[in-house]
């Protein structure tokens, strides 16, 4: 969820957006104070982006600044920072590098000073981390927290109940506090603008999602879609730079539909598709330019990934709607992927691999994140027994360079490819002898 820090990276008009997106939202986080901003720290999974705009509030995410960090090859230190102040080698590495950077100066990847937080803002959506991680940020802010509680999907379904629950406590303890924290009163049809503006994007990012059913895939759903969801998954969702950004993103993905191109890479345009994959978990960060080259020098092009709709899955029809505005809110929290079962989560990985025509599935498991990886290897056996494709497992961390290992990885991949190809052609039919 990162405008990736490599010069060497081909821009296209959408990657300029978003750089410039971020870049302003930063400049104007480094000045919040000076203008009477009010700041709400806050997860990217079930967040709630719009009820802060329309609060005159202004986001920030620790996650993404982690990633960021990482990206820019400074997680290592934070990380180590956060361990000598007394936190443990197996707390979730996004933690201990929020902590280590705020102990630094908390500094943000612009190079700005990121502001203290007026409030934190929990929508707790399946990742119980995210409660701990909270818990620290007070002790170090000693601000104000606000918990929005969402019900997790264990039967696998969203009831009426489980939605009404969620849009009682936005009306009796989130909107209430935030409205005192920003000093100002919501305007529910000002919320709905910005829903609106919501579901227009999401549509324009399923279509780029679903171009990926296209032989070639003209997109990277996973590599190449940490990009398209930063916009959407952080700061600028319900703003008019999202629609923009996703309007030209969708334009330059079907033009590459229409001239039969793959995907853009880090060193340019993919020239062979050989293998089509879906990818469970998230990538690592610290190594994120090499652990692409691994899958793309073996001409492998990602067509669907999970991790990509952690922090909105809108594959299923959902739409933000400023018809129902809380109610709205309280449905996209509820579906999020980290709020789905791990029968759930099968069921979508199968239907990705079927709809998309994927030749296998590759599970990343991250050694530090226990709401993607717990349950992954009973994953990685349903699913092939399911699909009869070829499934390979490797392991890596988010933000800790300790925890990748470039020549383990590779070599797994390589025996992994190989077992795509024997797979693969035992679904051929049989040449004739004749």
């Amino acid at each position: 969820m990162s405008e990736v820090n490599d010069k060497s990276v081909e821009k296209e008009e959408s990657m300029l957006l978003q750089k410039q997106m971020i870049a302003d939202h930063f400049k104007a986080l480094s000045k919040a104070k000076e203008n009477n901003k009010k700041v709400v720290y806050t997860f990217v999974p079930g967040n709630l982006n719009e009820l802060i705009w329309a609060l005159d509030m202004l986001p920030v995410h620790p996650e993404i600044n982690a990633l960021q960090s990482a990206m820019r090859k400074k997680s290592g230190g934070y990380i180590l920072e956060a361990e000598k102040a007394g936190h443990s080698e197996d707390v979730c590495t996004y933690v201990k590098c929020d902590i280590g950077m705020m102990r630094r100066g908390n500094v943000g990847p612009t190079g700005d000073p990121l502001p203290e937080p007026d409030l934190l803002l929990l929508s707790y959506t399946g990742c119980f981390t995210f409660m701990k991680w909270f818990e620290l940020l007070k002790e170090e802010y000693n601000c104000p927290v606000v918990m929005l509680h969402v019900p997790y999907q264990a039967e696998g379904k969203v009831t009426p109940q489980m939605r009404d629950y969620v849009v009682k406590q936005l009306k009796e303890v989130v909107i209430p506090k935030m409205e005192e924290i920003s000093g100002n009163k919501l305007d529910l049809d000002r919320l709905g603008t910005f829903l609106e503006s919501s579901g227009r994007a999401e549509n324009d990012l399923v279509a780029v999602w679903e171009s990926a059913k296209n032989k070639p895939s003209p997109i990277d759903a996973y590599f190449g879609g940490v990009y398209y969801i930063g916009p959407i998954f952080s700061a600028f969702r319900g703003l008019p730079e999202a629609e923009i950004y996703y309007q030209t993103l969708r334009r330059e993905v079907e033009e590459r539909v229409r001239l039969g191109l793959g995907p853009v890479t880090p060193d340019g345009v993919m020239k062979q598709e050989k293998y089509r994959l879906v990818v469970e978990g998230p990538p690592n960060w610290t190594s994120f330019r090499e652990f692409w080259k691994m899958f793309y020098d073996e001409g492998a092009v990602v067509v669907g990934s999970t991790y990509t709709k952690v922090g909105g899955y809108y594959s299923e029809g959902f739409r933000h709607s400023g018809k129902y505005p809380l109610e709205s809110l309280a449905e996209y929290c509820l579906g999020c992927y980290t709020n789905h079962n791990l029968s759930d989560r099968v069921g979508i990985l199968e239907k990705y691999i079927k709809d998309y025509d994927a030749d296998g599935f590759v599970i990343n498991s991250i050694k530090s994140c226990n709401s993607f990886s717990a349950g992954q290897l009973m994953m990685l056996r349903e699913l092939e027994n399911r699909t009869g494709r070829a499934g390979g497992f490797i392991e890596s961390d988010l933000v800790d360079p300790r925890y990748f290992s470039a020549a383990n990885i590779k070599n797994r991949l390589e025996s992994y490819f190989q077992m795509v190809e024997a797979k693969r052609g035992g679904r051929r039919a049989p040449e004739s002898t004749l």
